[in-house]
């Protein structure tokens, strides 16, 4: 392996130790936004699809892939933004989502991310669904939305009823 151009597994392996800039606990390939990572001639691209078009975190993480980069040996990187298909909370990863439940903060539940219909984004943004979500300290259902908005904007902030632990909830986008 040339020094200069090191295997894309190695790569994958390297920005698998990259953090989330928001939720440091897991990286940026547990978040699914690191979309692709290939060589065009000597230069290194990353393809990137942030959470939300207005994502704050967007810049910090262009920076921090290429310092991580950088800090390897890979001198010529460039950063790609994709935003189609936009990211979605299905991308998470197993081992992502379980980081996130033992830092406190209740994971997306799989499959409930916006399938694009209309009728069913405004049932999300109106509150409405009746997602049953356990608390990521106690396990108990008995939990209660508190507010849509949390301590970031892909986080709303709910209660577990039981132990009466404020939590995050990570929104499914």
């Amino acid at each position: 392996m040339d020094a200069a151009r090191p295997e894309l597994t190695q790569v994958w392996d390297w920005l698998s130790q990259v953090p989330d800039p928001e939720i440091p606990v897991i990286s940026l390939t547990d978040l699914g936004i690191v979309r692709d990572v290939e060589w065009q001639a000597d230069t290194l691209v990353v393809t990137v699809t942030p959470t939300y078009s207005g994502c704050p975190a967007t810049t910090v993480i262009n920076l921090d892939i290429a310092a991580a980069l950088h800090a390897r040996g890979v001198e010529k990187v460039r950063l790609e933004r994709r935003l189609s298909p936009p990211w979605t909370t299905d991308w998470l990863t197993a081992e992502g989502r379980e980081k996130l439940r033992a830092y406190g903060i209740a994971p997306p539940i799989d499959g409930t991310a916006p399938d694009g219909r209309l009728a069913g984004r405004i049932s999300r943004l109106a509150g409405t669904s009746n997602l049953v979500i356990a608390c990521p300290r106690c396990g108990s259902t008995h939990t209660e939305r508190l507010s849509q908005a949390g301590s970031t904007p892909c986080k709303a902030s709910w209660r577990c009823k039981d132990c009466l632990e404020p939590f995050d909830y990570f929104k499914c986008i």
